[in-house]
């Protein structure tokens, strides 16, 4: 296995194996999704969205959208029948998504699909294995890297030939 980062003689490359196996999990859930028409994001709007009567813009955080791959996303579900933005019942100034009655059983079938990819996954580790990996992860979601750390930037500065 390559790594993108040199070896810094610590172990693994952590950053590389999390986001190698991130992306081709990402791109494997988005050949299986898109074989009935859907991409991971309408998926995960429209299985939130059937939990409870919730915003669009609730729905973006926890879809980790921002507001403009949000709205693309919603107009797609849309066109394809499967939501539609409609006055909360709770708050009649706020639209929720609300998902047809189509929208429910796609969502319903893209929930099998995510589930047999995940069980993929999983399945290519020894059974032995299976448990603590989960552990490890969900120790690590919940605590280290629960929450993102705010990035500063360095500053670049020119160098001076003097």
């Amino acid at each position: 296995m390559t790594s993108l980062a040199p070896s810094s003689g610590v172990g693994n490359d952590v950053s590389y194996l999390f986001d190698h196996n991130g992306h081709v999990l990402r791109t494997r859930m988005s050949a299986a999704l898109g074989e009935i028409g859907l991409t991971p994001r309408m998926h995960c709007v429209l299985v939130h969205a059937l939990e409870e009567e919730r915003t669009q813009n609730q729905l973006a955080e926890i879809g980790d959208m921002d507001k403009t791959t949000m709205v693309v996303t919603v107009d797609a579900l849309e066109r394809a029948g499967l939501a539609e933005r409609r006055p909360s019942s709770k708050d009649r100034r706020a639209r929720v998504i609300a998902v047809t009655e189509e929208g429910a059983k796609t969502a319903a079938r893209s929930q099998r699909i995510v589930d047999s990819v995940h069980a993929e996954v999983l399945d290519a580790l020894p059974e032995d294995e299976r448990e603590v990996f989960l552990r490890a992860l969900h120790r690590l979601a919940d605590g280290l890297l629960a929450e993102p750390v705010a990035a500063t930037t360095a500053r670049r500065t020119r160098e001076r030939t003097l």
